[in-house]
């Protein structure tokens, strides 16, 4: 019956077409249209007869006296008018060959954006960098403190995948390259997206939310290094595995609160990680808006509490040898900043000013064994340290920036308690002044000249110069503000 069907349609398209074709290229174009037809009618035809033996099947399997519709497959619309009835011809109608299969849309949705941050610096210094170190402020002997090392080198790069996970998560990776060849994981979080009402929680490893500088990646600071108060009280740059719970206010005025609970493994935390429950705490809280066309600000308060145990540091004794100690104790660190940023009517691709400053602020309370390796030592120690930096940056042409950052330690009056003989607790103030010109070729390549003359140490001055390029490969999401 079906090969009938098939043959009478092909004939009664073919006859009246046949008496117009004049030419033999128009015969070979009828043929291939009537080819083309005879396809897809037969493809429709075995996709209804498929579903029609499927409605039979359920029909017979169904229990006696029941209506025919309960037992046929649930479909809705035109498919389960189509599956309630037997098939029909199709009308007549000419249609134009089948296109080739093309993929589905969104094929490539959920493949993780890719991009390469390649930095990589010339470095000059006046002192040697390997005996670097930030008087006052014991740290672990592994920080990532000081100019790093001389001459031409692979600065730390990065690789990053992010990519949405469905319609309610999203991801994200970095792995940092570092010039000994050696890789490590910066952030690996996933993020969601429709939590609603203002809400969002991030879980993973990522950089804290504390401050303004912290939560960015290297590759968009305005200077080479990053600040000395984030050095001698951060460690650089706080990072940990954890959680995070922002909320963003249904306000004209900008208004941002998140909170945080890690594992707290890294300075000022760290140490023997082996407890249970978090070490690591964070709030912090955000405001900002625009005044006028030209004009935006955004201010923040931040406090972070990090639990330390056995915890190695390098302290110095009287004559400014290093003697290694391990400290045990809570620390807390408020944070207080502050940006302003101008552009003529918002547009700053011609010219622009940005003004930032932070306020560091360190209490330290627990016990430090001085002298691991040797007397070992236990005594209290506490500690109120502050730091501070300010910076502006203007943009005078439309590929180049200056920029000037000054900034300032207080060590505090140290409280070693049995070892305050052993330690010294020197009235010294750490401070820097860099001075710093890029020209940026496109918004993914950057190259970056920067002078600094650093006294993070008693008794030396330390002349360093930067020459520093960036260069962004693949796709990068934009910054924050």
């Amino acid at each position: 019956m079906h090969k009938l069907l098939r043959a009478s349609i092909a004939l009664a398209l073919a006859a009246p077409l046949g008496a117009m074709a004049d030419t033999p290229s128009e015969i070979r174009a009828l043929r291939q249209e009537l080819e083309a037809m005879r396809s897809a009618y037969e493809a429709r035809l075995q996709a209804m007869e498929q579903r029609l033996k499927a409605a039979e099947a359920a029909g017979a399997g169904a229990t006696p006296g029941a209506p025919a519709r309960e037992a046929a497959p649930s479909t809705s619309g035109a498919e389960g008018a189509a599956a309630a009835q037997p098939p029909v011809a199709p009308s007549p109608a000419p249609v134009a060959a089948a296109p080739a299969a093309a993929p589905p849309a969104g094929a490539n949705a959920f493949n993780p954006a890719l991009s390469l941050i390649l930095s990589g610096t010339y470095t000059r210094t006046s002192q040697d960098p390997a005996h670097y170190a930030i008087t006052g402020f014991p740290l672990p002997a592994d920080a990532e403190i000081g100019p790093g090392t001389r001459g031409f080198g692979l600065a730390e790069s990065e690789l990053r995948f992010s990519a949405s996970i469905d319609p309610w998560l999203r991801g994200a990776a970095s792995v940092a390259l570092h010039p000994d060849d050696s890789l490590s994981v910066e952030e690996a979080w996933f993020q969601t997206t429709r939590l609603g009402r203002g809400f969002s929680l991030k879980a993973g490893r990522f950089y804290s939310g504390i401050g303004y500088l912290n939560p960015k990646h290297a590759h968009t600071w305005d200077f080479v290094d990053s600040p000395l108060a984030y050095q001698a009280m951060l460690g650089r740059q706080y990072g940990d595995d954890g959680v995070q719970l922002n909320w963003v206010a249904p306000t004209d005025l900008f208004i941002e609160l998140g909170a945080e609970l890690g594992r707290g493994r890294s300075f000022p935390g760290g140490g023997d990680a082996s407890r249970n429950g978090a070490g690591m705490r964070a709030l912090a809280a955000h405001v900002g808006g625009d005044v006028g066309d030209s004009h935006s600000w955004r201010a923040g308060l931040s406090v972070l509490d990090a639990k330390a145990r056995d915890q190695d540091l390098v302290a110095t004794d009287p004559a400014g040898n290093p003697v290694a100690s391990a400290f045990s104790g809570d620390t807390r660190v408020w944070i207080a900043d502050a940006v302003w940023k101008w552009a003529p009517h918002g547009d700053a691709t011609r010219t622009s000013f940005k003004l930032q400053g932070e306020y560091l602020r360190s209490a330290r309370d627990g016990n430090l064994v001085y002298d691991v390796g040797g007397a070992g030592s236990a005594g209290a120690y506490r500690v109120v340290q502050s730091g501070w930096y300010l910076q502006g940056v203007y943009k005078f042409m439309p590929r180049w920036r200056v920029g000037l950052r000054t900034e300032r330690l207080d060590p505090g009056a140290p409280d070693y308690g049995v070892n305050a003989a052993a330690l010294a607790a020197p009235d010294y103030r750490p401070r820097k002044h860099s001075l710093m010109l890029d020209y940026s070729p496109s918004e993914f390549s950057r190259v970056r000249l920067q002078f600094a003359q650093d006294r993070a140490r008693e008794g030396f001055v330390d002349h360093q110069l930067f020459l520093q390029y960036q260069m962004s490969l693949g796709a990068h999401g934009a910054h924050g503000y």
